[in-house]
């Protein structure tokens, strides 16, 4: 299987050149400059997704655009995992522009010269905020929810979608979209690195009465399910579907923390503070979004990858936080 991978520095898509190396398919990348750090017997391609989204054209579009054809030749899949990500504090004059220029823009003129190239089949790693921020207790997402979100990263991630659905309809190249949740695994940094290495350190939380219920999905089984869409042999149903996808098993904020603190054999120390007493405290020191994730419900229903492709997780989460341990402190990204 021939492969063209974007993102793959970051966090999901160094893991995802690993495992397609391991398999031996032959790959090739888009890297922005030459100090990456890449297996020799990977392709780079030099240059920035984002010249891709001028309007203009140009002639650093131009060279772009001509490098990454040549490339797409014989091509049989591309997985595009890179992208702008989710920043809580965006300081960017008009964060949705440039949310936009990436995850949809470049996005999209990517998957027009794929499409063009020749290429069988084009796999977006999206993100679970193209379903909203929060679900209902007793409620799950599904694949098929009709919601246009207003954060601007899940926005340009929804436009996205949408815009690649369309290219499917007129090339008739294969779109797999799949919208991963809370993703952790050792070496990215994010949301709870403070929290788990409070854990560690025995200090005391005031998260002991948090029941809220959160879909994850360990790095190996998000990994594992990206390379099985990307394989058109071993999925050929995933054509033009998209996908949710998680460990199976929703845990609340504290029982994570345990979990956490059992993997490292420390015991936790979690104080039962109402949760409505940290909520309003939260607002007040404008955590409002912090507070979000923390306390509130986010369940994904997965169930359309196990009944359509037969995908099971590889790892359970204990298993999964055993292994991350073994390489590097517990590290969580959305």
């Amino acid at each position: 299987m021939n492969v063209f991978l974007t993102g793959s520095t970051g966090f999901v898509g160094s893991a995802l050149l690993r495992r397609f190396i391991d398999d031996q398919s032959s790959v090739s990348v888009l890297v922005r400059d030459t100090s990456s750090r890449l297996p020799i017997n990977v392709d780079a391609v030099l240059g920035d997704l984002s010249i891709l989204s001028y309007i203009k054209s140009s002639s650093a579009k131009l060279e772009m655009t001509e490098n990454l054809r040549s490339v797409l030749e014989g091509v049989d899949v591309v997985v595009h995992a890179a992208a702008r990500a989710h920043i809580i504090k965006d300081e960017s004059v008009d964060p949705l522009v440039e949310y936009r220029k990436v995850n949809r823009d470049a996005t999209l003129a990517l998957a027009r010269l794929a499409a063009q190239s020749g290429v069988k089949r084009f796999v977006f790693v999206s993100s679970i905020k193209v379903n909203g921020e929060f679900t209902r207790p007793g409620h799950s997402f599904l694949p098929n929810d009709n919601f246009v979100p207003t954060d601007p990263y899940g926005l340009s991630k929804y436009e996205a979608e949408q815009g690649l659905l369309k290219i499917a309809e007129e090339t008739g190249m294969e779109i797999v979209i799949i919208r991963p949740p809370l993703v952790y695994g050792p070496n990215v940094k994010g949301n709870f690195t403070s929290m788990v290495n409070w854990v560690k350190k025995g200090v005391p939380l005031p998260l002991g009465a948090v029941h809220n219920l959160r879909s994850l999905v360990a790095l190996d089984n998000l990994v594992d399910f990206i390379a099985l869409c990307a394989d058109r042999e071993k999925s050929p149903k995933a054509a033009n579907e998209v996908f949710l996808i998680s460990d199976g098993a929703d845990v609340s904020t504290s029982d994570l923390l345990r979990k956490v603190a059992n993997s490292q054999g420390v015991k936790s120390r979690l104080v039962p503070v109402p949760v409505s007493l940290m909520a309003f405290a939260a607002k007040m020191l404008g955590k409002g979004a912090v507070a979000v994730r923390l306390f509130g419900n986010l369940q994904v229903d997965s169930s359309k990858a196990q009944e359509l492709l037969s995908w099971q997780p590889v790892v359970t989460m204990d298993e999964a936080l055993e292994r991350m341990f073994s390489v590097e402190g517990l590290v969580l990204k959305v």
